[in-house]
């Protein structure tokens, strides 16, 4: 039996768990911590590559919904077992208004303990995670490898957390 399937026998994590803690690079010598922004929600979009016409498709949505997301307070954290030397250029090159988080080494460590790590094929699956003020996992969805999931899921996700919030004040 494979670790992914030891961990998670049902694919991605689900909604109610609680969020694994993780400290990736972010840029050539520094690090962020998922527990850095506990206190709003962060939508983490896990992607199997830097200049994949699909990735960059998927990661410009993202970009371009940033308005949007910020009405939340949500934070984005876009994740893929490239290296910081390729989200650099990556982000660079299109613009990104958000980090970009280097799973590199170990491989896919982060990518594993989220259940979006593809064995097979070295990389992360196509995952996204909207995760709570508290840290708790509100929704997720995997998507197939060769589709733009878009950001509409995660907007009424973050919605439903804002509603949630507003109704226990």
């Amino acid at each position: 039996m494979t670790e992914y399937a030891e961990h998670h026998p049902r694919g991605i994590l689900q909604a109610g768990t609680t969020a694994p803690e993780f400290t990736l690079p972010c840029t050539p010598g520094t690090t962020l911590a998922l527990s850095s922004h506990r206190g709003k929600p962060v939508v983490l979009v896990f992607y199997p590559a830097d200049w994949s016409a699909v990735c960059g498709d998927e990661l410009n949505v993202f970009n371009e919904a940033e308005p949007l997301l910020l009405e939340d307070a949500a934070v984005v954290l876009g994740i893929s077992v490239d290296g910081v030397w390729s989200h650099r250029a990556f982000a660079a090159d299109r613009g990104f208004h958000f980090a970009l988080l280097s799973d590199f080494e170990p491989k896919g460590r982060v990518s594993k303990l989220y259940g979006a790590y593809d064995f097979h094929a070295g990389t992360s699956k196509r995952a996204l995670f909207v995760i709570d003020a508290a840290g708790v996992i509100a929704w997720s969805f995997l998507s197939p490898l060769d589709v733009n999931p878009g950001v509409d899921g995660v907007l009424d996700a973050l919605d439903r957390l804002t509603a949630e919030s507003a109704s226990s004040n």
